[in-house]
């Protein structure tokens, strides 16, 4: 009798450990190639003293292409070309941005979740925590996102994107 109740604790036992493993699910990793999409489109950034951002991406291969542009009161003071493209070993875009008088500018950046995203220069990304700057944003919907720039831990730019359509 004694074995039977054992037998028949040892079973129940493992019903309930097994039903609580069965419950448990895999966190999947966001989807960056289907994610970067989000961006695809033109957006417009209204900024202080009548200065406005706009920014054109197009799909290109498993990436994008972009043309940026700041104007000032109807007159362009920036232009920037970038280049983004899906980076299967380190699952995120890297990204070549082209500033019109500038030194080129080497970005990653990747989704950590279905909303919210992070960027880094490539110098910095072992380590993207600990990145001098650093980006992270947010899409608010399919037409607004939001982004911010840090220095050293400290938000000094966050920009508030609208879809122009």
């Amino acid at each position: 009798m004694k074995k039977l109740c054992l037998t028949i604790s040892i079973a129940v036992f493992l019903l309930f450990l097994l039903n609580g493993v069965q419950a448990q699910t895999t966190a999947t990793k966001p989807n960056q190639v289907e994610l970067m999409k989000q961006f695809i489109g033109n957006w417009k950034v209204e900024l202080p003293k009548d200065t406005v951002y706009y920014v054109d991406y197009k799909a290109f291969g498993s990436g994008f292409e972009g043309y940026d542009r700041t104007l000032s009161k109807d007159k362009m003071i920036g232009e920037e070309r970038e280049l983004w493209g899906y980076d299967s070993k380190l699952d995120k875009f890297v990204g070549a941005d082209f500033v019109k008088g500038k030194d080129i500018e080497i970005w990653v950046i990747w989704f950590t979740s279905n909303t919210k995203f992070e960027s880094v220069h490539l110098s910095d990304i072992s380590n993207p925590d600990k990145a001098s700057i650093r980006g992270e944003g947010e899409f608010k919907s399919p037409d607004a996102y939001s982004a911010s720039e840090f220095m050293n831990g400290k938000v000094v730019l966050t920009y508030n994107f609208k879809r122009v359509k």
